[in-house]
């Protein structure tokens, strides 16, 4: 292994591709190796596990005074899995080609992962005015799951943030906002019987159907009718279904059907309301068709599985002006199509403001070959050593 002395982001990027952190398994490695780099620099740690399953962990570390708000650097360890994909070159193993360094998590979000730790060694030698904090999660691909842990340990411990800085892939533009997401489970139960008797039987799948054009419905009301969030590339809120299943065989009425579906809501939207209206319209649609002798469709039993709430930081606000200041004078500002934890640390520090900006595109992110091009990584380390000079200046 190579020593901090002598270490730059780029080395780090291939070591950390080299972990394959796929959410759900463990990430334990990983954090070791970081925990090892830090602690070379005399950065203390805290590791802060899933309380079921310590294989799978988040680490916080800060370099600085310590009693006074600062700046945290905010990124998952977890990538999505590369199975099934068509990779043309190892997904676990870096390889660079052409300028760019390919391999899973490369754009999303290991760079800013290896950028983020760098820039705390490079931090442990200055004299920091404030200080300069890190945040590593796991299990963020699936709703931002472990992050929750690490902020219930943090949120009564330390001074809140001035500004968190969340290191998704947005081509090194100020991303100030992303959607809400609620997730839902919806069971769909109908009564079992032969096929060649089936109109005398409840069929869950039809009551998922009904539940599905009752989604499609509200999406066309919302795309046509409902509030509007500019800056969005979709400016509305959305709904979608991700997956059905339902039915053992084709000659059994089916007695169960199960639908999971989002709602990725802008923030004057609440995720409850638009459930509600979708209910509502399912139960008209099954009341419209005649009902087997003696049964009665039910209507779907759903479950809130997960949800993140939103993020809207003012492009005028302190924090964009500063962050704005450290990046070239033509960089854009957007909303990002994806979520992340920071809705997770605002609703943890009310007064900390968020933004999200990082190396690498989510165009690539969660493809085959994903990359992140090198002049990326070289972008956010430069962001990074002015963010540490800054905090060497200001009081």
């Amino acid at each position: 292994m190579s020593s901090t002395c002598t270490l730059n982001s780029l080395d780090l990027l291939r070591e950390l591709i080299a972990f394959p952190t796929v959410s759900r398994t463990p990430n334990a490695d990983l954090m070791a190796r970081v925990q090892e780099l830090l602690h070379q620099a005399d950065i203390e740690t805290l590791v802060v596990a899933d309380p079921q399953d310590p294989t799978r962990c988040n680490l916080y570390a800060s370099v600085g005074p310590k009693e006074i708000p600062g700046v945290m650097l905010s990124g998952h360890t977890d990538v999505v899995p590369a199975e099934g994909q068509p990779w043309t070159m190892p997904p676990y193993q870096a390889t660079e080609r052409d300028g760019r360094i390919y391999g899973r998590g490369s754009s999303d979000m290991k760079g800013f992962v290896a950028c983020a730790v760098m820039a705390m060694i490079h931090a442990s030698r200055q004299d920091l005015k404030r200080p300069l904090q890190l945040a590593l999660s796991f299990d963020e691909e699936i709703g931002c799951v472990g992050v929750r842990h690490l902020l219930r340990e943090l949120e009564h411990q330390l001074p809140a943030p001035l500004l968190c800085l969340v290191g998704e892939p947005t081509l090194m533009k100020i991303g100030t906002g992303h959607k809400g997401k609620a997730v839902y489970q919806a069971r769909c139960c109908g009564q079992a019987g032969h096929s060649g008797l089936a109109p005398r039987f409840v069929n869950a799948i039809h009551t998922a159907t009904d539940l599905v054009s009752a989604i499609r419905d509200v999406q066309q009301d919302l795309a046509e009718h409902g509030s509007r969030e500019e800056g969005y590339d979709i400016p509305y809120t959305t709904i979608h279904v991700g997956t059905i299943d339902g039915g053992k065989a084709l000659n059994i009425v089916p007695d169960q059907c199960e639908v999971n579906f989002e709602i990725r809501n802008i923030i004057e939207d609440e995720p409850a309301q638009i459930l509600a209206r979708i209910l509502e319209r399912a139960e008209n649609r099954m009341h419209g068709w005649p009902c087997p002798p003696g049964n009665k469709p039910t209507m779907p039993e759903v479950r809130l599985t997960n949800t993140y709430p939103g993020l809207s930081t003012a492009q005028d606000s302190a924090a964009a002006r500063l962050l704005a200041s450290l990046l070239p004078p033509d960089t854009a500002y957007a909303k990002v199509p994806f979520g992340s934890e920071g809705g997770l640390f605002k609703q943890s520090w009310n007064q900390t403001a968020v933004l999200v900006c990082g190396p690498g595109s989510i165009e690539v992110a969660h493809k085959a070959d994903e990359y992140v091009e090198v002049t990326q990584i070289e972008a956010c380390d430069h962001l990074l050593s002015k963010l540490v000079e800054h905090l060497c200046n200001e009081l």
